[in-house]
């Protein structure tokens, strides 16, 4: 009788623990909106597929995704800048701001035969919104292909700075 009374009153404790350190939440999913970001996106020109032909890279496509996961609001895009193993900007792809519209997406192409990035190679995306926004989605996906091989991956960006809503 004593260990069952024992037993409950271990369960109510516990309870009452629990229900003070996680209080009822109301089940909604707070998701982060930004006003701006700053993002690095590691891309590779090539990659080192066989360890017996170091001096031959294994030469890709390399491409960045840029997708507007917002519902509702557009963002602009003002900056994708290509920089090279070394840090030496190699190439601005955007000569004035774009927008895209919600739930659209664009992309940006480093074909192939462009070696001069490296396998350290990389872009700078820099973009805004006017309200509010869901992060957009930034990758890198590389893919070639050489006789009957081919590989593909994709990388994750990297917020380096930016402006959340208060």
């Amino acid at each position: 009788m004593k260990t069952k009374l024992l037993s409950r009153c271990s369960l109510l404790v516990f309870a009452i623990f629990i229900l003070s350190v996680f209080p009822e939440s109301s089940n909604a999913l707070t998701v982060q909106r930004w006003l701006a970001q700053t993002v690095y996106v590691p891309v590779y020109s090539h990659i080192y597929a066989d360890s017996r032909f170091k001096d031959k890279p294994f030469q890709l496509t390399a491409i960045i995704s840029i997708r507007n996961t917002d519902l509702h609001l557009p963002l602009t895009i003002e900056k994708v800048d290509y920089y090279d193993s070394h840090g030496k900007l190699l190439s601005h792809y955007l000569d004035k701001a774009i927008s895209i519209a919600p739930l659209a997406s664009t992309r940006y192409i480093v074909p192939e035969s462009d070696t001069l990035g490296g396998s350290g190679a990389k872009f700078i995306v820099s973009w805004s919104s006017k309200d509010a926004i869901t992060e957009p989605i930034i990758e890198g996906v590389m893919i070639g292909t050489k006789m009957q091989q081919g590989i593909s991956f994709v990388t994750n960006s990297q917020v380096l700075s930016g402006t959340i809503e208060k």
